[in-house]
C-alpha cells in the first residue's frame, strides 16, 4: 500500500481536504465539493445474473475493472458500498474483493472500517431510545404504543432480535411494548446516509423518518421528539465518504452500504457525485442480480442523485449458469438472457464479464461464447480475481468501446413516478422480474391504499425479495415464467423517500448459518487476523 495521501494526490484531492484514519485510510472533506467543476465522469455500473449463495464477484470485478481502465491509461475509479459485518461473519464474507482485485486495506475495510456502520446503528437506536423516553415522560401528542413503526438495528445476524420485547422491569424501566430489529444496512438511517445530498439534506430527511402514529391517529415524525438533530450530529463523519485504495493503487471511494434484496443497494450519492468531478470513469457496482441493485439504481438512485448510466458489465459465471440450468449449462443461459434484457429495458448498453474460475474449462466457456455471439451481446472473459489488471484489459477496452459507439442516452425508466403504487410493482414484476401477475394480502393491499391516501403514493419503490431468484421464491431457479409473486407487506420510508414492498418470505434480521464462517477467524499474538475473507 501506498500513502493515502499519494493516493488523494493521484485522485487530484488536495491533502486539505482528508481526514486521516490512519497511514492508509481518509474521510472525503465535503467542502471539497464547493472546487470541483461539473460532473465529467463516465458511469460504468456493474450487475449481475442471479447469484449463487457464494456471490458471483461484482465486487472483485468493479475492482479489477478500476485497475484495468487505469493500467489503459485512463483516469478511473472505483465506487463500492461497505461492507455489513453481518454477512463477514455468516456465510458470504466481505465486500472488499479478493484475489488480486481487492481494496486495502482489507482487514480493516471488512470490518469495522471509519466507524460508519456504528455510527449508523447509533442514530438508529438514538431514535429509538427518544421514543421510548418520549412515552415515559408522557408528552403529547401521547404516542400509541401499538403503533410504534421504527425498529432498532444492530449490524448482525440475529434472529433472536427479530421479535423482542422492551421495557420489562418497573415503571422506571420503560412501557413494555413488543418491538423488533433489522440489520443496519436495512435500516432506513442507511438508506438516508445514501441518498442525501449534503447536512441541510440528511438533517431533513431525518426529521421526515415516520416513526409511530398518536393515539388521536395522527402520523408522528422523527422530528415530533425533537431527534433530527442530533442523529445529524452523530453521522456528521459518516455522511463524507472514504479514501482508500485497490491493491494497484487505484483510487477507491468506498461509502453507506445498503443491501440490494432489501435496500436501494448501492454506495452514496455524495460518493458518487464527488468520483463524477474527479475522474473520468466511475466503476459502480449494484448488489446482486440486475433484477436488484440494478433496477433500484435506475428507478431510485439516479432518480435521487440526477445521474445517467453510460454502459453496464452484466458479471456471470460457470458455476451461476450451472446452477439456474440445474447443473445443464446450456439450460442456464436464459437466466443471463433475462438480465440483458432488463439491463436494455433501461436503455443502456450492457457488456457481459464472465468471471473466470479455475475449474472453467474451455469448451464451457466456448459454448457460453457462441450463445453470447447468436444473441449479438459482447462478452469478454474476466480473470481479474488471478491477473490483476491483466485479466481486465480485454473486459476494460471493450467497455470504452461501448461506451464510444453507443453514446450516453435519457434513462427509461420502468415506471412513472405518477403511477399508482400497485401498477408500479406490477410494472417491476412483469418487465423485470417476467411475472404473471402480482397476488397482495390483505394486509399489504389495505396498507397500500392508505399509503395513497396519505399522500406517498408518488415515491419509488424499493422491492424486498429473494435474491436467489427472479422471482419472490428461491427455489425457482433459471427463467421462470407463468409465477405469480406476492406482497406480503409494505411500509413507507419517507426520510429515505421510497415505498418499500415486501415479497415472499424476504427478512430484514438474517439469521447466522449452521457453520458461520467467524468460525474460521482468529488473531495471533502479534495481532495479526486471519480467516476475514
Amino acid at each position: 500500500m501506498i500513502p493515502v495521501s499519494d493516493v488523494a494526490k493521484k485522485a487530484g484531492i488536495d491533502e486539505k481536504y482528508l481526514e486521516h484514519y490512519g497511514n492508509y485510510m481518509a474521510k472525503i472533506d465535503l467542502n471539497i465539493r464547493k472546487n470541483l467543476g461539473k460532473r465529467k465522469g463516465k458511469l460504468i455500473l456493474v450487475t449481475a445474473t442471479t447469484p449463487t449463495p457464494a456471490g458471483e464477484g461484482k465486487t472483485t470485478n468493479s475492482i479489477g475493472l478500476s485497475m484495468a481502465l487505469n493500467a489503459l491509461g485512463k483516469n478511473a475509479v472505483v465506487a463500492l458500498r461497505q461492507p455489513s459485518l453481518g454477512p463477514v461473519f455468516g456465510i458470504k464474507g466481505g465486500a472488499a474483493g479478493g484475489g488480486k482485485s481487492t481494496v486495502e486495506p482489507f482487514e480493516q475495510i471488512n470490518l469495522m472500517f471509519t466507524g460508519d456502520f456504528p455510527a449508523v446503528s447509533a442514530a438508529g437506536n438514538l431514535l429509538s431510545a427518544m421514543i421510548d423516553n418520549y412515552i415515559h415522560h408522557d408528552h403529547q401528542p401521547e404516542i400509541d404504543v401499538r403503533r410504534i413503526y421504527w425498529p432498532r438495528n444492530v449490524d448482525m445476524n440475529d434472529r433472536a432480535l427479530r421479535k423482542v420485547i422492551v421495557g420489562l422491569g418497573g415503571r422506571f424501566d420503560g412501557f413494555p411494548r413488543e418491538d423488533n430489529f433489522v440489520i443496519t444496512s436495512a435500516s432506513e438511517v442507511m438508506a438516508v446516509l445514501g441518498l442525501s445530498k449534503d447536512y441541510v439534506d440528511l438533517k431533513k430527511r431525518l426529521g421526515d423518518i415516520l416513526i409511530a402514529r398518536s393515539e388521536q391517529s395522527k402520523e408522528m415524525y422523527a422530528r415530533d421528539v425533537k431527534a433530527e438533530g442530533a442523529m445529524a450530529v452523530i453521522l456528521r463523519d459518516a455522511l463524507k465518504p472514504n479514501l482508500v485504495q485497490t491493491q494497484e493503487g487505484t483510487p477507491a471511494i468506498i461509502h453507506t452500504g445498503p443491501f440490494a434484496n432489501i435496500a436501494h443497494g448501492t454506495s452514496s450519492i455524495i460518493g458518487t457525485d464527488i468520483a463524477l468531478r474527479l475522474f473520468d470513469y466511475v466503476v459502480i457496482e449494484a448488489g446482486f442480480g440486475a433484477d436488484l441493485g440494478a433496477e433500484k439504481f435506475f428507478n431510485i438512485v439516479t432518480r435521487a442523485g440526477d445521474f445517467n448510466v453510460d454502459a453496464c458489465v452484466v458479471i456471470t459465471t460457470i458455476r451461476a449458469l450451472k446452477y439456474h440450468g440445474f447443473d445443464r449449462l446450456e439450460d442456464g443461459f436464459c437466466n443471463l438472457e433475462k438480465h440483458m434484457e432488463n439491463i436494455s429495458s433501461f436503455g443502456v448498453p450492457a457488456v457481459i464479464a464472465l468471471n473466470r474460475f479455475p475449474d472453467d474449462t474451455q469448451e464451457e466457456i466456448d459454448q457460453l461464447r457462441k450463445f453470447c455471439d447468436e444473441k449479438g451481446w459482447k462478452m469478454e472473459v474476466s480473470e481479474v480475481y488471478t491477473k490483476g489488471s491483466d485479466g481486465g484489459k480485454a473486459l476494460a477496452q471493450t467497455v470504452l468501446g461501448t461506451i464510444t459507439t453507443k453514446g450516453t442516452k435519457r434513462i427509461t425508466y420502468t415506471y412513472d413516478l405518477e403511477d399508482p403504487i400497485k401498477t408500479k410493482i406490477l410494472k417491476v414484476a412483469q418487465k423485470i422480474y417476467g411475472a404473471k401477475d402480482v397476488l397482495y394480502t390483505t394486509t399489504a393491499r389495505g396498507t397500500i391504499r392508505s399509503l395513497e391516501r396519505r399522500e406517498y403514493g408518488n415515491l419509488p419503490i424499493c422491492i424486498a425479495k429473494t435474491q436467489f431468484s427472479l422471482s419472490d421464491s428461491k427455489s425457482l431457479r433459471g427463467r421462470p415464467s407463468g409465477f405469480e409473486v406476492e406482497v406480503t407487506s409494505a411500509n413507507v420510508s419517507s426520510g429515505a423517500g421510497f415505498i418499500v414492498v415486501n415479497m415472499g418470505d424476504i427478512n430484514l434480521m438474517p439469521g447466522l448459518p449452521e457453520e458461520p464462517s467467524a468460525h474460521g477467524m482468529d488473531i495471533d499474538a502479534d495481532g495479526n487476523i486471519s480467516g476475514v475473507f
